[in-house]
């Protein structure tokens, strides 16, 4: 069988691997729940290779994640559920449904407008679907998304029903306080009993409450937390660099030499920045 650019290809490619007798064996014992985290796993890398600006790497990764449907659908096309063409309609109609201003007979409208009617269409495609169990005001946020992306999507959810906070700083006083309960905690643990479950607790209501201060300043928590992970890895390589030409490695160096290079190469990127700024507004 020869690679080809036809989206039959690939489904004729799983279709063997998934055939018994004859196909592989390691695909023929998966089902669902074993491919959810593959299938997880291959969106983050999409993620990340849009983060590097790693086009080569995107195609590949996109193809990775294609993947990943045409197996859910074959497995589903076994059990006579659903193929993958069931698959193509159920989101050409989501689409077409969604944008009566680009494939019906609505104006052209604003970009609020069309965000405004995206959430209309939406709410009414969930008041007519037939509903197996009684649903309240956060009902149908996945329980296997990224928990930051889930908290945010929760809070979402509340704030329309208008449990939620009018201003950013109030988000930012509860922080503070969910920070104090961390150290109350912490200041009443007992030298002879393991209760750091108490404060771990405390912790997570910290973290929710972040989230929540992350979409009051309109910001995506899951990309300012993937931009600092990218910050940190950035800064203690040059911590190691640094040390490398001091012929030492960072086991090799005391916490203080550690935290002063770190220092500079928060103060460098600071300079570099600066300098950047600098020559843009020249530019201008």
């Amino acid at each position: 069988m020869t690679p080809s650019r036809d989206i039959e290809r690939l489904i004729e490619i799983m279709a063997a691997l998934r055939t018994p007798g004859t196909g592989c064996p390691w695909d023929l014992q998966q089902n669902f729940s074993t491919i959810a985290p593959y299938t997880l796993e291959e969106a983050y890398e999409v993620a990340d290779a849009i983060a590097r600006g790693d086009l080569a790497d995107l195609k590949e990764e996109l193809g990775d994640l294609l993947l990943q449907v045409v197996f859910h659908a074959r497995m589903a096309q076994e059990q006579d559920a659903f193929e993958f063409g069931d698959v193509v309609q159920s989101i050409t109609e989501k689409l077409i449904r969604r944008h009566p201003h680009i494939f019906g007979e609505a104006s052209s409208p604003s970009l609020q407008a069309v965000e405004g009617l995206w959430e209309r269409i939406k709410s009414e495609e969930k008041a007519t679907r037939e509903k197996k169990h009684e649903e309240g005001a956060l009902a149908g946020v996945p329980v296997a998304l990224p928990a930051l992306t889930r908290a945010l999507k929760l809070q979402q959810k509340a704030g329309k029903v208008g449990f939620d906070w009018n201003d950013p700083r109030a988000v930012l006083r509860k922080i503070r306080e969910e920070a104090d309960e961390i150290e109350l905690a912490l200041c009443a643990r007992e030298p002879d009993v393991d209760n750091t479950q108490e404060a771990a607790a405390e912790v997570g209501d910290l973290l929710f409450a972040a989230v929540n201060l992350a979409r009051h300043l309109r910001a995506d928590p899951e990309a300012l937390l993937r931009q600092t992970n990218q910050k940190f890895e950035r800064r203690f390589a040059a911590i190691e660099r640094a040390l490398a030409g001091k012929g030492k490695a960072p086991q090799d160096a005391t916490l203080a030499e550690m935290d002063a290079l770190w220092d500079e190469a928060k103060n460098e990127e600071r300079r570099q920045a600066a300098i950047s700024g600098w020559q843009r507004t020249r530019r201008m």
